[in-house]
C-alpha cells in the first residue's frame, strides 16, 4: 500500500518541529541553569497521586508526589519521634525539603478540567512514605500546606490516593535550589528592608533569660494572628536588630535591641496552635548601662531589664 507524499512530508516536518521545539526548551533550561548559579534542572519520576479539592468552590486538585534523588532527604525521624512531634506544641520544627511545581491544567477520568500540583520530595523518604502510612499522612499534610502558602489558596484535607494512577499530566522538569535560604539571615550594618505596602506592625514583647542575674538570653515573642505556617515568615536578625515579614503583605515588624546579640547562635519556632513567633538570641555581653527606652502614648518610659523588658502594641514605636 502506498502512502501520498504529501502526508509523509507533512508528518516529518512536524517530527522536526518537535525536535527543534524540544531543543529550544533544552536550551532555555540550560540558559536559565547557568543564570543561576545557586540552582539546576531536574527530572523528577512519578511517586503516588492524591485527590482532593479548593475551598470553598470544592474544585478538583490533584497533588502529584513525586521523587528525585536531587531533593536531600529530611533528618532521620523514627515513628515515635514524629508522634512525639505532632503532639508537641511546634510541630513545624521538622522540616521536609520539597520543591513545589507550578499548577497545570489536566482532564480526570471524567474529562473534567481540573487543576495538578508536582510536589517533589527525596527519593529514600518517599520510599519510607510508601511504608509507613503515619509518614505518608504526614508528608500529604506538609505538601498540601505548602501549595497553600505559596499560592494563596485553600485545600481540604480530606484526600484520596489514586489506586491506578501514580501521576496526573505530564512529569515536567523543575528548577531547584542547590543552596538553601537560612531560616535566620543575618543583617549587614545599615541594611535597609522596606516594610510590604498595607502591612500591620505585631504586638511584640522582649524577655532575657534568666529573668534574675546576669541574662544570657534575649527572646522576642511576636503574636501572629491569622498566620497558619512558619513557612509564610521571613526573619532577618542583626546584631541589635530584629527584621520579620508575614507573607503576603500580613505583618511587619522591625525593631532594634537594648542589648547585642550573636546571629549566628540563634534560633526561632513558630506555634501554630497560639500563632507566636518566638526568636531566641544568645547576648553577646551584658552591659547594663543599656536600658531600654520606648515612647507610649508621648510618655517616656524605661523598663528594668529584670523579667520583662517592654511591651509594644501596634500603635507603639521604638526609640534607641
Amino acid at each position: 500500500m502506498e502512502r501520498d507524499s504529501s502526508l509523509v512530508s507533512a508528518e516529518l516536518e512536524r517530527r522536526q518541529q518537535e525536535a527543534l521545539y524540544e531543543q529550544l526548551v533544552m536550551q532555555t533550561m540550560g540558559g536559565l541553569q547557568n543564570r543561576g548559579a545557586d540552582s539546576r534542572v531536574i527530572k523528577p519520576e512519578p511517586g503516588f497521586c492524591v485527590k482532593t479539592f479548593s475551598v470553598p468552590d470544592k474544585q478538583k486538585v490533584f497533588v502529584n508526589i513525586c521523587q528525585s534523588p536531587a531533593i536531600p532527604p529530611p533528618p532521620h525521624l523514627s515513628k515515635q519521634e514524629l508522634l512525639d512531634l505532632l503532639q508537641s506544641d511546634d510541630p513545624t520544627g521538622y522540616k521536609v525539603p520539597m520543591s513545589l511545581g507550578e499548577p497545570h491544567a489536566e482532564l480526570d477520568n471524567n474529562s473534567q478540567g481540573c487543576t495538578a500540583y508536582d510536589v517533589v520530595i527525596n527519593s529514600e523518604f518517599l520510599e519510607k512514605c510508601q511504608r509507613e502510612q503515619l509518614f505518608l499522612q504526614f508528608v500529604v499534610a506538609v505538601s498540601l500546606e505548602g501549595l497553600e502558602n505559596k499560592y494563596s489558596l485553600e485545600l481540604s484535607r480530606e484526600w484520596k490516593m489514586l489506586k491506578n494512577r501514580k501521576f496526573l499530566g505530564s512529569v515536567n522538569n523543575q528548577n531547584i535550589r542547590t543552596q538553601s535560604k537560612p531560616i535566620i539571615r543575618e543583617l549587614s550594618p545599615g541594611e535597609q528592608l522596606a516594610a510590604p505596602p498595607a502591612a500591620q506592625r505585631p504586638e511584640f514583647c522582649l524577655l532575657v533569660e534568666p529573668p534574675a542575674g546576669e541574662p544570657e538570653h534575649l527572646i522576642a515573642e511576636i503574636q501572629l494572628p491569622g498566620v497558619r505556617s512558619s513557612r509564610s515568615l521571613v526573619l532577618d536578625l542583626g546584631e541589635d536588630r530584629l527584621v520579620l515579614t508575614a507573607r503576603p503583605s500580613l505583618f511587619h515588624l522591625d525593631c532594634f535591641f537594648p542589648l547585642c546579640v550573636d546571629p549566628e547562635k540563634s534560633s526561632a519556632q513558630f506555634n501554630v496552635t497560639t500563632e507566636v513567633r518566638r526568636a531566641t538570641a544568645r547576648l553577646r555581653e551584658w552591659d547594663s548601662c543599656r536600658l531600654p527606652v520606648y515612647r507610649e502614648g508621648g510618655e517616656i518610659l524605661a523598663r528594668s531589664l529584670v523579667g520583662l523588658l517592654c511591651l509594644c502594641t501596634a500603635s507603639s514605636s521604638g526609640d534607641r
